[in-house]
């Protein structure tokens, strides 16, 4: 454990009125990339590792219109890769929207661009409503997850030039003598977010990375922990990461207030349709659940002073997460916060 340090990254606003399903408070301008490429750089400069943006292709309506307008993650990363020197960038690719083999050339194109800075979070797809306007229909959960299986094992070959040429017959692809060059110097990693049991059996079995939404920080040691016995079962070890929503205050009080006042704007038809969306219509939050993951976008909550805060992230690294993907209400003030106030307090206990 000594030798373990928890890496830094920011979960980025490359789509509008992230995070909060709210209008309190709004950076209107926080999408752009002048101001994504502005926090990459200090982000970088404060030693962070990873960047992570968002996919959508459509807003969840209201009057937020929710991640509505969002920058297209490849080439945003192109960009941000060449605006930085060191710090690593991923992409989220749509499985539904993307040839494997599309991907691939793309993903090898950037590792090489960036000496290999590129990373790929994998989606299997989740919202009807956005993916029906272009015409497709989504599978089942169970199917998803077994196309999105086959995307990553072709990415993997494509990726690797001892595996090829390949052939590779499913339901959804077909190929025959594969092969593609420039391969990756380093196969680049590939993340998942799947919390359902298909979802971490996927990551388990072909992933690098999980990446976990928990209701709290003291539920984050059982998920990470079933993950990695999932990962065990399959000789692998698989990384772990969070996304919180980190809210500092002068005091407790003035944390929560300021998530007082995110909840008492919240955007109730944005709102509804991204959790319905979420969870195919299953209705299943009460008004309090609701109500903490539309402040935050799903973000597990870490509240309060700075002494509060690192002491929090510390207990997340303790329960074997290793990176957090932070996002703030305001980002850019609150990155520069959290660097002067949070980090060398995390310095301090050994953390980071």
């Amino acid at each position: 454990m000594a030798d373990r340090k928890l890496s830094l990254g920011l979960f980025m606003p490359n789509c509008s009125n992230m995070p909060s399903i709210s209008t309190a408070n709004v950076v209107p301008d926080q999408w752009t990339f002048e101001h994504n490429r502005q926090l990459a750089l200090v982000a970088e400069s404060a030693g962070f590792d990873y960047l992570f943006p968002v996919s959508r292709w459509r807003g969840f309506g209201g009057e937020t219109n929710f991640l509505g307008t969002s920058l297209e993650t490849i080439t945003w990363a192109t960009a941000i890769l060449q605006a930085t020197e060191r710090i690593n960038v991923f992409s989220t690719v749509h499985v539904p929207l993307f040839h494997p083999f599309v991907v691939a050339k793309m993903g090898a194109t950037l590792a090489h661009i960036s000496g290999n800075r590129w990373g790929l979070n994998i989606v299997s797809g989740w919202s009807q409503r956005e993916f029906g306007m272009m015409g497709i229909e989504l599978e089942e959960h169970q199917k998803r997850y077994g196309r999105t299986a086959a995307f990553i094992e072709i990415l993997q070959s494509l990726w690797c030039s001892n595996k090829q040429p390949f052939n590779h017959s499913s339901e959804w692809y077909q190929i025959s003598e594969g092969e593609a060059s420039p391969v990756p110097d380093i196969a680049p990693v590939i993340a998942n977010a799947g919390s359902s049991s298909d979802g971490r059996d996927l990551t388990a079995r072909l992933c690098d990375w999980a990446f976990v939404s928990t209701p709290s920080i003291a539920a984050v040691g059982e998920v990470v922990s079933d993950i990695q016995r999932r990962a065990a079962s399959h000789g692998r070890s698989v990384k772990t990461a969070i996304f919180p929503f980190v809210v500092m205050g002068t005091s407790q009080q003035a944390a929560e207030a300021a998530l007082s006042d995110i909840i008492a704007s919240k955007d109730d038809v944005a709102t509804k349709n991204w959790l319905h969306d979420l969870t195919a219509g299953s209705g299943s939050f009460d008004t309090f659940t609701e109500n903490m993951l539309a402040s935050s976008g799903g973000g597990v909550h870490v509240m309060g002073t700075p002494e509060v805060i690192a002491s929090q992230l510390e207990t997340a690294f303790l329960a074997g997460v290793d990176a957090v993907m932070l996002t703030f209400p305001r980002y850019l003030e609150g990155l520069v916060a959290f660097n002067e106030s949070v980090l060398p307090l995390l310095r301090e206990k050994g953390v980071i």
